[in-house]
């Protein structure tokens, strides 16, 4: 009879091999389901006898209920739950027998509305990075351009490789290949102020980071090496503090300005949907609320009648 460490590697395995799915993705899997076993472990449970109702007291427990650990955010408790009854899930399936946890629902997250950047802030973040005193700002403002000009989560724009960025002929354009959730691509077009910056980018900087002539990384850092996620997220704070932008200012601001700057420029949703890799137009409709709230902005202060 197994264990509950190795019906969780199984099941670990399962989501490596079988979905694909994201490496981050898998590292949260993974860190949900070995803090429930250590929770299992420290009170004599087993996963074969978790009720509902254990369930319940276990994410009162994530809450710091009786708790030493710090309390864990509502969002970060809905994927520990998530990824608890999926296991539940696979194993009633590989061994059909019944789903303790068919019915146990995680907590319900309110939306919250993205906080997307002006344009203005959106040029004064690139320009702070284009002007910074150091050899490689190429290398940063491209990186920026390209986050604003595609949309993309920046762990699809520090794995991007050279290969990735293609001109399209028939459209006098070019564009690059993401690999988003799940390993799903999509081409998303690219615009004149992006393909310049990575222009300057690949002849002025990269040449001089390179260090491996094999190495086809887009985005190097000074060691030669792909540029990681942590160091493309530093690279946007400082040029956020340079512009003296109070807001804070991340990767994923860029990717709600550019959702939201196309929805007010008159986008449809399905395109911003397929742009910005979602499987479902429900996530991409709360870029919506937004747009819905600027209009009510305007109408209460330009009608006569509105108040």
């Amino acid at each position: 009879m197994k264990s509950d460490n190795e019906k969780v590697t199984e099941y670990l395995n399962h989501l490596t091999v079988e979905k694909g799915l994201a490496k981050n993705t898998l590292i949260s899997y993974r860190r949900d389901l070995e803090r429930f076993l250590k929770y299992l472990a420290e009170n004599s449970l087993e996963l074969a006898k978790i009720t509902p109702e254990l369930m319940a007291e276990y994410v009162a427990w994530l809450r710091g209920k009786n708790s030493t650990q710090p309390p864990l955010a509502e969002a970060s408790i809905a994927r520990a739950v998530v990824a608890i009854r999926n296991l539940y899930a696979f194993e009633a399936k590989e061994n059909s027998e019944l789903n303790l946890l068919r019915d146990f629902h995680p907590p319900k997250i309110p939306k919250r509305l993205p906080k997307a950047l002006t344009i203005n802030d959106i040029s004064a973040l690139i320009a702070a990075a284009s002007s910074a005193a150091d050899p490689i700002a190429p290398r940063d403002a491209a990186l920026i351009e390209l986050l604003y000009a595609s949309g993309a989560r920046i762990s699809e724009i520090v794995q991007l490789n050279l290969s990735d960025i293609s001109k399209l002929q028939e459209l006098n354009s070019f564009a690059i290949k993401l690999k988003g959730k799940g390993g799903k691509e999509r081409v998303v077009p690219i615009g004149k102020y992006a393909r310049e910056a990575i222009d300057q980018y690949l002849v002025r900087v990269r040449p001089g980071l390179l260090t491996e002539r094999r190495n086809d990384a887009l985005f190097l850092n000074r060691q030669g090496k792909r540029l990681s996620r942590q160091s493309a997220w530093e690279i946007i704070t400082l040029a956020a503090a340079r512009a003296k932008i109070e807001r804070e200012v991340s990767p994923h601001s860029l990717r709600h300005s550019f959702a939201t700057h196309l929805l007010d420029g008159g986008a449809d949703i399905r395109v911003v949907q397929e742009l910005l890799g979602h499987s479902s137009v429900t996530t991409t409709q709360i870029y919506t609320l937004i747009t819905i709230d600027k209009l009510r902005e305007s109408y209460s202060a330009a009608h006569p009648r509105a108040r």
